[in-house]
């Protein structure tokens, strides 16, 4: 079923009022892909009355308080990306469509989502009201941050929003806790997986630089970064604690790593894989067109890239059984719309489902980039879980394609290699819709060794290896590359050696080019705010005029090589 959006739908449920309020800056897709839909069911199986608003009109009270108030709480997120990377290009233009709005314009989500929806609750709710923050926005703005749109440091999302507490990370199971004990009256102060707002600082917590310090002093934000991302580990973190102008933020440890067990539950909730009517009336939502009939192997990533946020959001990663993916498609496969073909089998990386830490993640690693600059030797790549349920699905009754859309990391496919053959084999022979999706972003080692990407070797490997399974399979199928330009680091020398690159050994000039974009709580956003090296504090260059990025993208994209 749909999470209710109007009062008929709550009073068909036999629901007068309800335990918690969702509102969300995307349509609502009932989705196990949107993060908003996942913890209202989540709730709901836990036994709590949850409701959804998506996109409030922020012109007036009408539309975020047409549900009532919650017994327990409201859960604020600005949707699946944060508001600002979704309003403005790289280049801080506005951005004029939205696959996440109906009819596919921009217009309803505001800036800084989550601060505006939250000061709409309060206006409307009142100040008591129990406000709690939540997704990607949230989670990634969680303690003092530099933010690239006003070019300057901000305080935690959680004092500039007014809210009472930050569920960071995934957070389906901790947004289920907290609930359980506010209804039961208890403190939730000592939870794993918030964050909220004290006088003073818990007794032992580790303190972090005060924003005020950070604002003012390169070194400190670095020595922040530094201590931040040693104590969030799930296995082996602690409280942290960072003033804000004599407020104190207090950031509670992760949620436990989820087992494949819990994630299988959550996985098996059973959505309607559509938009909600009320949005849907409003317009197309090209989103669902993209995610309706694909499927989550596995959350979080290995890979660790300076410029990424999967990792710090989603954690390590953690597989699904192969039964419940597998049942997954079978439900999938009884969908009114579906016509035989599930378009991604994937996650963050394609082929990391299935990977496993012979350490088991214990307390004493502290490694938080398993591939670079190697992949480590406690990493067991090992591909045929993925090759046996690429089989199973495509064996299927009223299944007649099943396709990889996810991108790939090539460097791990040579991590394993009694199992490379097998799975190169396999998806050249029937999971290619067309292309595959490889990001190798630049090829000049000094910038590869800033984005912790690896090198070149295993790239040009499995182009070659490819190639020959296509011709050999007579498919024709090709590789789709992801290239970087302005990421910290890198010059337009850098950019013209891309170029010269992608030509003599791609035998192409590059069109999926991106320019870097500084977002919260990442390495290569560090390295965009202090010029240096995080790790050997050495100055490195930064291009921050809009001109100077687009002429580094130009470069790589240009047909003719015509630049100064």
């Amino acid at each position: 079923m749909f999470l209710p959006a109007t009062r008929k739908e709550m009073h068909a449920l036999g629901w007068d009022r309800l335990d918690i309020v969702l509102v969300t800056g995307d349509a609502y897709i009932d989705s196990p892909h949107i993060g908003v839909a996942v913890v209202g069911k989540a709730l709901v199986h836990a036994g709590f009355r949850v409701g959804i608003i998506s996109q409030p009109d922020v012109a007036t009270g009408d539309d975020i308080m047409r549900l009532g108030e919650p017994e327990l709480y409201w859960g604020v997120t600005s949707g699946s990306v944060d508001s600002m990377v979704a309003n403005y290009t790289p280049l801080k233009k506005p951005r004029r469509t939205d696959d996440y709005t109906p009819g596919g314009m921009n217009t309803r989500r505001p800036d800084r989502a989550t601060i505006v929806y939250t000061n709409l609750i309060r206006r409307h709710a009142g100040r008591r009201a129990f406000v709690v923050l939540g997704g990607i926005e949230a989670s990634l703005r969680r303690i003092a941050h530099y933010d690239y749109w006003s070019d300057a440091m901000r305080r935690s999302i959680l004092l500039d929003a007014k809210a009472d507490v930050i569920v960071y990370g995934m957070g389906e199971y901790t947004a289920v806790e907290l609930a359980r004990r506010l209804a039961a009256g208890r403190d939730y102060r000592d939870m794993r997986g918030i964050c909220y707002v004290a006088d003073t600082p818990p007794e032992g917590c580790v303190t972090l630089p005060s924003f005020e310090m950070v604002h003012a002093d390169a070194d400190a934000l670095t020595d922040m970064f530094h201590l931040f991302a040693r104590y969030s580990d799930p296995t082996s973190g602690t409280v942290m604690c960072q003033q804000h102008s004599g407020r104190i933020l207090v950031h509670n440890p992760p949620w436990p790593t989820p087992g494949t067990n819990e994630l299988d539950e959550v996985y098996g909730l059973g959505y309607e894989r559509e938009v909600h009517p009320l949005d849907r009336s409003r317009g197309e939502v090209r989103a669902i067109e993209t995610i309706r009939f694909s499927l989550t192997t596995h959350r979080g990533c290995a890979g660790g890239c300076s410029f990424c946020s999967i990792a710090v959001h989603e954690g390590p990663v953690v597989s699904r059984s192969a039964r419940s993916i597998v049942e997954e498609a079978g439900r999938m496969a009884s969908h009114p719309r579906f016509r035989g073909i599930i378009t991604d089998v994937g996650g963050p990386s394609a082929n990391m489902y299935g990977l496993t830490c012979t350490k088991g993640r214990s307390p004493a690693c502290t490694q938080t980039r398993c591939l670079f600059p190697r992949p480590c030797p406690h990493l067991k790549a090992d591909h045929r879980a993925q090759v046996d349920l690429l089989r199973t699905l495509r064996g299927m009754e009223r299944v007649r394609k099943v396709f990889v859309a996810s991108g790939i990391r090539h460097d791990l496919v040579f991590s394993d290699p009694s199992g490379a053959m097998a799975y190169m084999e396999e998806l050249a022979a029937h999971h290619v819709s067309g292309q595959i999706k490889l990001a190798p972003e630049h090829c000049v080692e000094r910038v590869l060794a800033l984005m912790a990407k690896p090198g070149t070797d295993h790239l040009l490997e499995f182009r070659r290896i490819f190639e020959e399974m296509s011709r050999r399979f007579g498919k024709r199928q090709y590789l789709t590359y992801y290239f970087m330009a302005a990421h910290p680091g890198c010059t337009t020398s850098d950019m013209s050696a891309l170029r010269a690159y992608a030509l003599r050994h791609l035998g192409l000039v590059p069109e999926q080019v991106q320019i870097f974009t500084p977002t919260p709580s990442t390495w290569s956003t560090l390295m965009y705010r202090t010029g240096r090296d995080p790790f050997t504090g050495e100055t490195i260059f930064v291009e921050k005029s809009l001109k100077g990025k687009r002429h580094q993208k130009d470069i790589l994209t240009a047909r003719r090589h015509g630049h100064r």
